[in-house]
């Protein structure tokens, strides 16, 4: 038996319902218009706002003033066709340029049905200096010996399959990976928002792999950052400001000429650059309960100056020549900056861009005396290293170093991934287009 008085009740929400909806959707497209007419005047004041340019000679991300924040992801390629990966490719570009300039991902949509382009989690907050770092990793042009994508050719010479070195410690699901994008700002959340709107672009072209993020703290601009353990970290790095010049063993290169792929590379990627990721994790309880004496003996630098031992100075030049009265040598042989040093490496330099990391605690083992194992904060280093060539740079310098560098007993490499870096993007285009024509 029906109701009269429900069906009077249902009738009655039911046109409320239907007002209630007709207004929030009118709602919803006016704030949906104001939105979009503010993203033309966000792009417009973006500069103020502390927005970094995303179009350029080179991708921003590298010589850029490091930010105090960043969200790294790596993705596996799903899609069959070469056309899927330039769509998602160009999607990224159109929708990274916008984020830069401080608007969301792509316009938003006048009505709450419409799926949304952008999660809005950055929505109000300013571009804070976000950018935007493509790669490409070896399994873009071959992946289980099969050339998907008609790119095998085109692969360059020194976008090698990086050696296992002594000591590593890969995790699988932390290695590798066919695409790499790096967000850095100055404001967490808009970092990871950012990456979040790339992931979600990827949607059936691409799947994450593995994620990192990372801080370095708010430190004063024009000064070395410190890293977890305590330590300045990057001083020997050549700076954008460097003027270009060859260099030599004694003599160190310009940025330009460590940093920017030139007419000895392919074509298509002459003025990007190679990054070689690593995710190391550092036994902190263990480095944490040593002797700063110690420390510095293992780093080759005073803790708390930065300066190389035996010097007053952060950015005095390390004097490997130097011996005590006893005739061993100040600065140790096994130090982490002795064995670094273009000059212990004919020469071989690098650009670091490294970012601490703190992720949950885990059960973890320590790799030496006094092999501690047991809950313990899984913290460490994400190192990005930008060069030339990494056959002559980071491979020339850490095969070296992962035999004999007495920082290994704090540090474990965990993580890898090495990628080619294209050139900046031009308005209209989509990064790695000259890859693709």
């Amino acid at each position: 038996m029906s109701c009269p008085y429900r069906r009077g009740f249902l009738a009655g929400a039911g046109t409320m319902l239907a007002a209630g909806v007709a207004s929030a959707a009118s709602e919803i497209r006016a704030a949906s218009a104001a939105t979009n007419n503010a993203d033309m005047d966000r792009g417009a004041a973006a500069e103020a706002a502390g927005a970094e340019p995303f179009h350029g000679l080179h991708q921003a991300g590298i010589a850029t003033a490091q930010q105090s924040h960043t969200c790294l992801a790596i993705f596996d390629l799903t899609a069959r066709k070469r056309q899927d990966v330039v769509a998602l490719l160009r999607a990224w570009t159109d929708a990274a340029a916008r984020m830069a300039a401080g608007q969301t991902a792509g316009a938003l949509p006048e009505d709450r049905v419409a799926v949304a382009p952008d999660s809005a989690a950055a929505l109000g907050l300013p571009p804070a200096r976000l950018t935007f770092t493509f790669g490409f990793g070896p399994g873009l042009f071959v992946k289980d010996g099969v050339d998907r994508y008609g790119l095998a050719a085109r692969r360059p010479e020194a976008l090698i399959d990086l050696p296992k070195f002594q000591g590593d410690e890969l995790d699988p699901s932390r290695t590798g990976g066919d695409l790499s994008v790096q967000a850095c700002a100055d404001d967490p959340q808009v970092a990871f928002h950012a990456m979040m709107q790339m992931a979600a672009l990827a949607y059936g072209t691409a799947q994450l792999r593995w994620t990192q993020t990372g801080f370095t703290g708010a430190f004063a601009p024009g000064t070395t950052p410190r890293n977890l353990m305590g330590f300045k970290d990057g001083t020997n790095n050549p700076s954008p400001t460097d003027a270009s010049r060859v260099g030599s063993a004694d003599v160190p290169r310009g940025f330009a000429e460590v940093v920017w792929v030139g007419q000895d590379g392919p074509a298509w990627l002459r003025g990007g650059s190679y990054a070689v990721i690593r995710r190391i994790r550092i036994s902190l309880e263990h480095w944490n309960r040593t002797e700063v004496d110690f420390q510095e003996e293992t780093v080759g630098r005073h803790k708390y100056s930065g300066a190389p031992l035996g010097a007053k100075n952060e950015f005095d030049p390390l004097d490997l020549d130097a011996a005590d009265k006893d005739g061993n040598p100040v600065i140790p042989e096994l130090s982490h900056a002795r064995l670094a040093a273009p000059a212990s490496n004919d020469g071989a330099q690098i650009f670091r861009r490294a970012y601490s990391f703190n992720d949950p605690a885990t059960f973890l083992a320590e790799r030496w005396p006094p092999w501690r194992q047991g809950t313990l904060f899984d913290a460490g280093l994400l190192f990005i290293a930008y060069q030339t060539d990494p056959r002559t740079g980071f491979v020339r310098i850490f095969e070296t170093m992962a035999k004999m560098d007495a920082l290994n007993q704090f540090t474990t490499h965990v993580g890898s991934g090495i990628f080619a870096v294209p050139r900046g993007v031009k308005p209209g285009e989509f990064v790695g287009q000259d890859l693709f024509a």
